[in-house]
């Protein structure tokens, strides 16, 4: 049997598309080939083992690493514990304790931990001698009959509770901050009469 010119063209016309469509196949498989080839890189960091090997490995690095982070969340909270009961609220009033008396050098100074359990010690500053008193803080208070200043000076230590230390500033900076502190300080000690 005898194919009619046309049939061949046909024929050969389909060949070729089909060769061209093999081709963009092969090049679209390659493509794919080499970005696989690269992210097993990657995740192999260059190690020849399988890929089922790999995986196994890191799944042991993630169940070790998980242990790590729970032994550091335990410590953490450890820590945290510890750090309940140190000093962290620290409240200072500075006041004139006698009118003839100037220069705020006596002053109230509360030192608590978080839950207000500390001490608040107080210096009163006369001319001839300074007397320094101690009375025990619980819960922001005391069973002690407590100076207004010594009052204010807990509750300026209980409202400096969580709030972050400011940066050191110098020269000018600073003696503008600590001049507004001072006027701050002032402020409250004017309330607290």
């Amino acid at each position: 049997m005898e194919l009619s010119p046309t049939l061949v063209g046909v024929l050969v016309f389909s060949a070729l598309a089909l060769g061209v469509a093999a081709l963009a196949v092969a090049g679209v498989a390659l493509y794919g080939q080499r970005k696989v080839r690269r992210a097993y890189r990657a995740f192999s960091l260059g190690s020849p083992d399988d890929v089922l090997t790999l995986i196994e490995r890191h799944i042991d690095e993630v169940r070790r690493l998980r242990g790590e982070v729970e032994e550091l969340r335990r410590y953490a909270d450890h820590l945290r514990e510890l750090a309940r009961s140190d000093i962290s609220r620290v409240g200072t009033v500075r006041y004139d304790a006698f009118e003839d008396m100037g220069g705020r050098l006596s002053f109230s100074t509360a030192l608590l931990d978080e839950c207000g359990d500390g001490v608040v010690v107080s210096a009163i500053n006369g001319r001839t001698d300074t007397r320094v008193y101690a009375k025990p803080v619980m819960s922001w208070t005391s069973r002690h009959n407590l100076s207004q200043e010594e009052v204010a000076a807990i509750e300026h230590a209980r409202s400096r509770a969580g709030r972050a230390r400011p940066a050191r500033q110098t020269g000018r900076r600073a003696a503008v901050a600590l001049a507004n502190g001072e006027r701050a300080s002032e402020q409250a000690h004017a309330e607290a009469q």
